[in-house]
């Protein structure tokens, strides 16, 4: 029962073929046996989560389903705010803070119907410095950052969906590191409202799951305006689950130039092998070759986050410094000594690749890349390189990352598929195209 995707618990809960409580506890067996050697769990109560899977079973047995979530488990990094459970942010900091309302996005998953199981692990402040968290599919590898959690609990199935954060690469890396589905909507797509900020023209809200339709699911429930996140966005939201539904064969536009050089050796030769895989299944795949120099993007990437860092943590900072861990207390201070001009300058060089990143993408239906340079390193002291995905997050685009095989040592490998602004509907029915056309990974081990 564990094993069910969101789409397939949502269903086996209306047609009462399985009850919410029967799957919570299925889920909470399953977190018992697994989290003392992954480490998902920042905090979870058992039975809270068995009190609000009895709660939404009493409904169905009412007739009153709450929403399209009604009943489905759903892990939340511990940086967004949860009324009444505490958000560590992953910091000594913020050990015992417990806030008073719920963030948006947990607010309206909720709405829809979704239970929060508990709260999983997260990078300090969601940003460089590795967690406890393991990958599930070898913890001697690195399962990415900073949702750690919440990718290494959905590929385990601890439970079939989960809210992450992405600043550089904290949805997309970990998604492709732990064999899951990962998607970073367009900039502004979902509110940020209660979430523990690391840099505020960059942090974007997403979510994991095992399947394409899983996410559009996820999305329907979460995007749209929100007047407390003054970054939130107007324009006006598809029904994206509907998307991924019967996908036409998608015009993709394959970007070789620098993620293909940068890429290992099994990377480059599996993401052609699958470029090649999509073509011969009906795709329409053409190269596409943006002009920008992405090591520029990149430094001006990491001067945004550092500066936009900076101020975010200036406070905490000031008042406790010996409690921020080497990567995080370096990104700081790098961002506090940051001339203006170089904030100025890395801000232009954004919106210049943004508009030609746009432009390409709306040539095509989505663009393709590796997700990642390497599968998840055999290296603890890294959450990963996120150059293949801060591009994306820096420009605002929508992006996806989908598992695609195995590499040689048994670890997942992935493609990335990006899009125009606001076009997640396309995205998701190219990805959910790709997604048949590939076929889906078997549960960490038994691969």
């Amino acid at each position: 029962m564990y094993d069910l995707t969101i789409a397939e618990a949502v269903d086996a809960v209306r047609t009462r073929s399985v009850s919410v409580v029967e799957l919570m506890e299925s889920l909470l067996a399953r977190s018992r046996t697994l989290d003392p050697a992954l480490r998902v769990w920042e905090t979870l109560d058992e039975d809270a989560a068995l009190d609000a899977a009895r709660s939404a079973q009493a409904d169905v047995e009412r007739g009153r389903l709450r929403g399209p979530l009604h009943g489905a488990p759903i892990g939340v990094k511990d940086i967004f705010n949860t009324q009444g459970v505490r958000t560590t942010s992953g910091s000594p900091i913020y050990e015992d803070f417990t806030p008073g309302f719920d963030s948006t996005a947990v607010a309206r998953l909720t709405a829809a119907g979704a239970i929060m199981m508990g709260k999983t692990v997260t990078t300090e402040f969601a940003s460089f410095d590795p967690s406890p968290t393991r990958n599930p599919w070898n913890p001697r590898h690195t399962p990415g950052g900073s949702s750690s959690g919440s990718a290494a609990g959905v590929a385990a199935r601890m439970f079939p969906g989960a809210l992450g954060s992405q600043t550089s690469g904290s949805v997309l890396r970990p998604a492709s590191y732990n064999g899951v589905v990962g998607l970073k909507p367009t900039f502004g797509r979902i509110s940020r409202y209660g979430v523990t900020p690391v840099a505020w023209s960059l942090d974007t809200v997403g979510c994991f799951t095992r399947t394409v339709e899983d996410a559009g699911i996820m999305l329907d429930a979460l995007a749209g305006m929100d007047e407390l996140d003054p970054a939130s966005s107007a324009e006006p939201v598809s029904r994206y689950a509907d998307a991924a539904v019967n996908p036409a064969p998608p015009r993709i536009g394959a970007l070789r130039r620098f993620f293909f050089e940068r890429a290992d050796d099994e990377v480059a030769a599996h993401t052609d092998e699958a470029i090649g895989r999509l073509a011969r299944a009906g795709a329409s795949v053409s190269e596409a070759e943006p002009e920008c120099d992405f090591d520029t993007l990149l430094a001006a990437h990491r001067i945004v986050m550092n500066v936009e860092s900076a101020v975010s943590r200036g406070p905490d900072f000031a008042a406790r410094p010996d409690d921020f861990s080497p990567n995080v207390r370096g990104s700081i201070e790098w961002g506090m000594m940051a001339p203006a001009t170089a904030y100025v300058q890395a801000q232009r060089r954004r919106a210049a690749f943004r508009r030609e990143a746009a432009d390409l993408a709306a040539r095509f239906d989505a663009l393709l890349t590796p997700s990642t340079l390497t599968p998840a390193p055999r290296d603890l002291t890294t959450t990963g390189d996120a150059s293949f995905q801060a591009p994306w997050t820096t420009a605002g685009l929508p992006a996806i990352s989908l598992p695609s095989g195995l590499s040689a040592s048994g670890l997942p490998l992935g493609i990335q598929l990006v899009a125009a602004p606001f076009a997640e509907s396309r995205l998701l029915s190219a990805a959910s195209w790709c997604e048949g056309a590939l076929g889906h990974l078997p549960p960490p081990g038994e691969g």
